[in-house]
């Protein structure tokens, strides 16, 4: 097996490659960027979760000094458009769904007046009955969103694999129960924001905060009715985006519209209530319902999951996501039979969409307290379900899922030595408790059609340091250092002599961008491709250089050697004139792609989603106080299967990241609603978690290799956040015998709990 090691760039703690221009603030942030001319927009919102628009009146607003431009749905091209359902607008037509929902815009000299001119826009309302819990919103005669989705159910997924009827005949032990998930929202440092600016010729160049450039440019460019080369997205430093900044909400596209009118570029920033209302789409909010049975060796024999996701009013990924919360968990534990009932609901509440975990965090708060409720009954240890059921390599899902590497046991049996499982249990103090959870993720998803790929090129200069063009971005993550490290070490140079570009539609190919923990997997195959063939090139040359075949030689530290007789060299630079300053010469530029040997799944969602899964274990010790219901995580523990780790810092940036969303969704987060109004839409009411919520952390990384990866890598991102909240209501459960059923996990509700308990 490969093991880091080997390397001399990948796996080692290097620098991170924009490291320098954050910490000392030269980073371009949307808020840092200006162009010429500039104005700020600024929305008008619906007041209402439902209500027709009887007439918009924007006279006043228009005649106020300082301003530009005012829009309407008048201004756009009245089209639909959407991740997966075509159903939203970039301004309300004919109606409001949610409160929140982009009315009107204004473009001015300066953000008062624009203020101040967006509350002189007269608004006609007729408020109209709602709907705001998914369940009553399947009734028949409840309001409708959509008028054209009866009971309004947006997406339905009846699918059964086996018998599972017979099999949980066959089970010896069958636990059921119903779990509800709560909204969670990203809670970037940074907001959402797009500078956009309208050329006379008809294109729009457009400055986002995007972690997917061209799937942007795409859904812009369709919702504003050009073609997508009339399009250019450039991509800003981006403050965080954990799936939020998607191009699933319309800030883009109202800036897009104000420029274009204004004949100015249009800077357009959310407000941190923005954000909560209309920005970011929060996590799906889930009900789930699972039955699992189980033989009496501790063997899962069946599984029936039923699922009704609050979409909102419009739809994002929120379809994608509800088919993740019902099936991804079936590639982490070996069962042939499995039932799946999901209902997406429209509700007048704000849009939900991707959030890191992307339904598993739903799905695991669900499933895996299933699997503790099993092993409960049976008797068995916790550890000893999950080792007997744990997938390995080789095994494939019921729906198909091919796994090429899988060390789940071995993160098992890390997590029991971390934690000291066995013996800590056994001598546990009063009113202490330990909980444990498995969870599988993805390297990349194949659902944007049939193409779950990446691309990249790479130009070696004339001083012998590279640059890599890539449109994939950056947002946060670490994952530009990666692909310099991967370009590095198949180059053998050092990875300080490697850049890489800003993602930029109209300068690189293609990319999908960032999400299902793709770019380490996906994007680094397709840069050391590249780099395979910047490689060929620099050998081509050298080998006449040094008067040898090019199969004899290696290069390392920026040196091109002979095998064997290591002190005839030339440098990478001198090659690279050497091939470019000469009677028909050329620059030595490589490009290279990748796409996963994935299936799109069929209509029965039948197929391999991904290339590679990765897998996690979590465990927690938790404290919890009768008299106050307070709960304390003692200590926490994390083994990752993510293959080769190419930037350990980063890798473990990710696990401590994961881990205090994770905490958040169980304990403390959560918007609450009043008749589809959010009423703690800031940092005052919505509590994330801080310094001093977070437990002592040990995490460790599997010794794993997947061959289908970049020097064996594959994803880790969501890995870590997806199993959390399941972890903690487990150990909740082992200290004090009460089990909470909706999140967040607070402490009024445990104190409730233990007094029906009594």
């Amino acid at each position: 097996m490969a093991k880091a090691e080997k390397f001399s760039v990948v796996g080692q703690r290097v620098q991170r490659v924009e490291g320098f221009e954050k910490v000392t603030g030269d980073s371009k942030f949307i808020a840092d960027i200006y162009l010429p001319g500039m104005l700020v927009g600024k929305v008008l919102r619906s007041p209402f979760p439902h209500a027709r628009i009887r007439h918009i009146d924007i006279s006043k607003a228009e005649k106020l000094a300082g301003v530009r431009a005012v829009v309407t749905a008048e201004d756009t091209i009245k089209r639909p458009w959407g991740a997966f359902f075509a159903d939203q607008y970039i301004l309300s037509v004919g109606k409001a769904r949610y409160v929140g929902e982009e009315v009107a815009a204004v473009a001015a000299i300066d953000p008062d007046i624009a203020e101040e001119a967006v509350d002189l826009i007269e608004v006609d309302w007729e408020p109209l009955p709602g709907v705001f819990d998914a369940e009553e919103a399947m009734q028949d005669g409840a309001p409708l969103v959509h008028d054209d989705k009866p009971n309004n159910i947006a997406m339905t997924m009846d699918i059964e694999r086996g018998n599972v009827a017979l099999a949980f005949a066959e089970s010896d032990v069958i636990v059921e129960d119903t779990f509800q998930s709560m909204p969670q929202w990203h809670c970037s440092i940074e907001t959402i924001g797009s500078v956009a600016e309208y050329a006379p010729g008809g294109k729009y160049t457009i400055y986002m905060n995007t972690q997917t450039l061209f799937n942007a440019r795409y859904r812009i460019a369709a919702a504003l009715g050009v073609p997508e080369t009339d399009v250019r997205i450039i991509q800003s430093a981006v403050g965080g985006g954990f799936g939020g900044k998607s191009c699933d909400d319309n800030n883009a596209l109202v800036a897009a519209v104000l420029a274009r009118k204004a004949r100015k570029p249009v800077k357009l920033i959310n407000t941190r209530e923005e954000e909560f209302l209309a920005g970011c789409r929060p996590r799906v909010f889930m009900k789930i319902n699972v039955k699992l049975g189980f033989k009496k060796d501790g063997r899962i024999r069946a599984k029936h999951i039923k699922v009704i996701a609050d979409n909102g009013a419009y739809c994002a990924k929120a379809p994608a996501i509800t088919g993740v919360a019902a099936m991804r968990h079936d590639t982490c534990y070996k069962y042939t039979d499995v039932k799946t009932e999901a209902r997406l609901v429209y509700t007048n509440k704000v849009p939900t969409g991707a959030f890191r975990g992307f339904g598993n965090p739903s799905a695991e708060w669900a499933v895996e307290q299933a699997i503790d409720l099993g092993a409960h009954e049976l008797g068995i240890d916790p550890i000893e379900i999950a080792r007997i059921n744990a997938a390995e390599t080789g095994y494939v899902s019921p729906h198909g899922n091919r796994v090429t590497s899988c060390e789940l046991r071995q993160c098992l049996d890390m997590t029991e030595k971390m934690i000291d499982w066995k013996a800590k249990r056994a001598n546990k103090a009063p009113n202490t408790g330990f909980g444990l959870a498995c969870t599988v993720h993805v390297s990349g998803k194949r659902h944007f059609g049939d193409y779950d790929g990446s691309s990249a090129t790479i130009k070696l200069n004339e001083d012998g340091k590279a640059l890599i063009l890539s449109g994939e971005g950056e947002c946060g993550q670490g994952a530009n250092t990666a692909m310099c490290q991967i370009a590095a070490e198949e180059l053998g140079v050092r990875v300080e002599d490697v850049e890489i570009s800003r993602a930029d539609t109209d300068l690189t190919t293609f990319c999908l961008g960032a999400f299902a923990s793709r770019l380490t997997y996906v994007s680094g195959n397709a840069v050391k491709n590249a780099a395979t063939s910047v490689k060929r090139q620099l050998f081509e040359q050298a080998a006449e250089m040094l008067e040898a075949n090019p199969e004899d030689l290696m290069s390392r530290d920026g040196r091109v050697f002979v095998k064997g007789a290591e002190g005839k060299s030339v440098t990478v630079a001198d090659v690279a004139r050497a091939r470019l300053f000469r009677h028909n010469g050329a620059p030595i530029v490589g490009s290279g792609s990748f796409d996963a040997d994935s299936v799109l799944p069929d209509s029965t969602r039948f197929g391999n989603e991904s290339g590679a899964y990765n897998y996690g274990v979590q465990a927690a010790e938790v404290h919890v106080d009768p008299e106050t219901g307070q709960v304390r995580v003692l200590n926490f523990v994390i083994a990752s299967d993510c293959g080769t780790v190419i930037y350990p810092m980063g890798a473990e940036g990710q696990v401590e990241g994961g881990l205090a969303q994770g905490i958040g969704y169980a304990l403390t987060e959560g918007l609450q609603f009043d008749e589809g109004r959010p009423v703690n839409p800031n940092f005052s009411d919505y509590r994330i978690p801080s310094m001093r919520d977070m437990p002592p952390l040990q995490h460790a990384f599997a010794d794993s290799y997947e061959p289908t990866g970049p020097f064996g890598a594959k994803g880790l991102g969501e890995l870590n956040m997806d199993p959390t909240a399941a972890v903690i209501n487990n150990a909740i459960f082992d200290a004090v015998g009460v089990r909470i059923k909706n999140l967040p996990i607070t402490p009024e509700k445990i104190l409730k709990a233990l007094k029906e308990k009594g």
